[in-house]
C-alpha cells in the first residue's frame, strides 16, 4: 500500500513538474505572446477648402472605394472666385495683345519713333506677359479650389466614426472623418526581447483572436527597428533623467513585430483593435499552443 502511495505521489509530482516546464516553455522560451492586436492604417480625411457642407454621400461604417465622393462643400464662393480669375485673365490678355501690336508698329517705324518709346513699349509687353502668367496661375488655383469642394476618398477602406451632417462648417486641414485603410489590415505583436532570437522574417505565424474560434495564418513581415528610450525622453537640451537601477529585477522590453495576414477563415471579421495571441512557428518541428 505504501508503495502505491509513493508511486502515486511520484507520478503527481512528475506531472506537476512537466506542467510547470510546459508553462515555462510556453511563456518564457517559445516566441508566443498574448499581447497582440489587429491594426490598420487610419487615414484622417480633411477638407482642403473651407465652407459649409451641402451634401454627405456616405454613412458610418460604409465601405468606400478610392476616389469615391464622401462629401460636398458649398461651391458657390469658389465658383465666383473662378469667374473673377477668368475675367482678370481675359482682360490682361486683351491688354497684352494691344501692347504687342503697338510694340510691333513702333519697331516698324524706328526711323521716326524715338528709341526710348520703343524700349518702353518692349518693357510694357514683358510686364503684361508676366501678369498674364500670374493670372493663369490664379485661375488654375481658383479651379483647383472649386474642384476640392468635392472631398473624395484617398484610399479604399471603411468610414468610421462618421458624425457629419449638412450645414456643418469645415475649416481647412481639420479632420472631418476617419477612413480605415482596409488593405493595410495586419496584426502586430509585442514580444519580449528575450524571444527575438527565435523570430525570423517570413516565419509562419498562427493568430488566435480573443473569443473567436479558428486560426488565422500569417507570416512575420518585419521587426521594429527601435523602441523609445524612456530614460532619454524629453527635452534634448536637458541631461538624461536616468531612473535608479533595480539590482535583482529586470523587466524585459517588448519589441513590436509586424505580421502580415495570409489567410482568414470564413466567417471571421477583422476589426482593428481586436486583441490576439500570436504564435510564431519557428523553423523546425514544434507544436502549436492553445491560444489562451
Amino acid at each position: 500500500m505504501k508503495i502505491v502511495r509513493a508511486l502515486f505521489t511520484a507520478l503527481a509530482i512528475a506531472g506537476l513538474l512537466l506542467a510547470v516546464r510546459a508553462l515555462w516553455i510556453r511563456y518564457q522560451v517559445e516566441p508566443v505572446t498574448r499581447d497582440g492586436k489587429v491594426l490598420a492604417d487610419i487615414v484622417p480625411v480633411a477638407a482642403d477648402v473651407a465652407g459649409l457642407i451641402t451634401q454627405v454621400c456616405v454613412q458610418d461604417n460604409q465601405p468606400v472605394q478610392q476616389g469615391q465622393v464622401l462629401l460636398v462643400i458649398d461651391p458657390s464662393r469658389y465658383a465666383l472666385a473662378l469667374q473673377q480669375a477668368q475675367a482678370s485673365l481675359g482682360s490682361l490678355r486683351i491688354a497684352l495683345a494691344q501692347a504687342e501690336r503697338e510694340d510691333a508698329r513702333n519697331r516698324s517705324m524706328s526711323n521716326v519713333v524715338a528709341a526710348e518709346v520703343i524700349e518702353q513699349g518692349r518693357m510694357k509687353v514683358e510686364q503684361l506677359r508676366l501678369s498674364v502668367t500670374q493670372a493663369v496661375a490664379a485661375r488654375d488655383l481658383a479651379q483647383l479650389n472649386l474642384d476640392r469642394t468635392v472631398v473624395r476618398a484617398p484610399v479604399s477602406g471603411k468610414v468610421t466614426n462618421m458624425t457629419l451632417q449638412p450645414g456643418i462648417y469645415l475649416t481647412v486641414g481639420k479632420a472631418a472623418l476617419a477612413l480605415v485603410n482596409t488593405p493595410s489590415l495586419r496584426v502586430e505583436g509585442y514580444f519580449e526581447e528575450t524571444k527575438l532570437q527565435r523570430i525570423h522574417l517570413n516565419d509562419a505565424v498562427a493568430i488566435h483572436l480573443m473569443g473567436v474560434p479558428g486560426t488565422l495564418r500569417g507570416h512575420v513581415e518585419s521587426i521594429a527597428a527601435a523602441i523609445q528610450d524612456r530614460e532619454r525622453a524629453g527635452d534634448i537640451a536637458r541631461p538624461a533623467d536616468v531612473n535608479p537601477a533595480f539590482t535583482w529585477v529586470r523587466l524585459a522590453q517588448r519589441i513590436p513585430v509586424r505580421v502580415a495576414i495570409d489567410s482568414v477563415p470564413q466567417g471571421i471579421r477583422l476589426v482593428p483593435g481586436q486583441t490576439a495571441t500570436i504564435d510564431v512557428l519557428s523553423p523546425g518541428p514544434r507544436r502549436e499552443f492553445l491560444p489562451w
